[in-house]
Parts: C-alpha cells; structure tokens; sequence
C-alpha cells in the first residue's frame, strides 16, 4: 500500500530531479565540450545523480522500503525493478563521489566521456521510468 505522504515527497521529488536532468540533457547535445562546458556537464551530473539516489529512496520508502544510504537505495531500486543496472549505478556514485574531492584536466575529460556513454543513460532510464510512474 502506497503511503499519500511518501507519494506525495517522491512526486515533488522527481520535480527536481527532472529540473536537472532536462538541463544535463541540453548539455549532452553539445557535441565536442569546451573546458567550461565539460565543468558544467560534471556539475550537473553531481547535481542530477544526487536527485536521482534520493528520488529511488523517496519512490522506495513510498513502497514501504527503508534505504538509509545511496548505495542501498541503488540495491534496493535494483531488486525493486527500479534500475536495472546495478553496477553502472555503483560506479557513478563511486565516481560522483571523486568528481567533489578532484579535478584535473584529465580527470575532467575521462568523468565527461563517462557521463557521456555510461552514466546519462541510466539516469535517462530512470527518468523514463519515474515519469511513467509519476503520471499514473
């Protein structure tokens, strides 16, 4: 049974999340990224992955789950049907994780290409997804 506050919290939720993931996907149309546009790409993923964790724990604890962590909420969304690759999300908290603490050029063009071809499509399925379900 869906709990009316918790559906309610995920809803205004996905709001946010949808926010910046429609600016994040403005900017993967780019195409070649200038210096600041690649900033502006790792910032918006920090930004749109930091919403996505915690819209799966807010759709998850409206399903009666409990996560306490980003990493159980991608374990528990795994299990629920939610994400379906479980270990791209891990790596992309992994790497979130190292984009707040480092930065160097290189580092820099290695996180944009895999934002690029790994990370942007599985917040994109999880973007589909969560539309579907926000609509029902």
């Amino acid at each position: 049974m869906t709990d009316l506050k918790g559906d309610i919290r995920w809803k205004q939720r996905f709001q946010n999340f949808e926010k910046s993931y429609l600016l994040m996907k403005r900017l993967m149309q780019i195409g070649e990224l200038s210096e600041f546009e690649r900033m502006a790409l790792i910032q918006s993923f920090e930004i749109c992955f930091e919403l996505s964790w915690k819209l799966m724990k807010d759709y998850l604890e409206s399903e009666g789950f409990a996560p306490k962590s980003p990493r159980e909420s991608v374990k528990i969304a795994f299990q629920a049907g939610i994400v379906f690759e479980a270990q791209k999300w891990m790596d992309a908290l992994s790497d979130r994780n190292l984009t707040v603490h480092t930065y160097d050029e290189s580092f820099a063009i290695e996180m944009a290409n895999k934002i690029q071809s790994i990370y942007f499509p599985i917040i994109s399925d999880l973007y589909d997804l969560m539309l579907e379900k926000s609509k029902g």
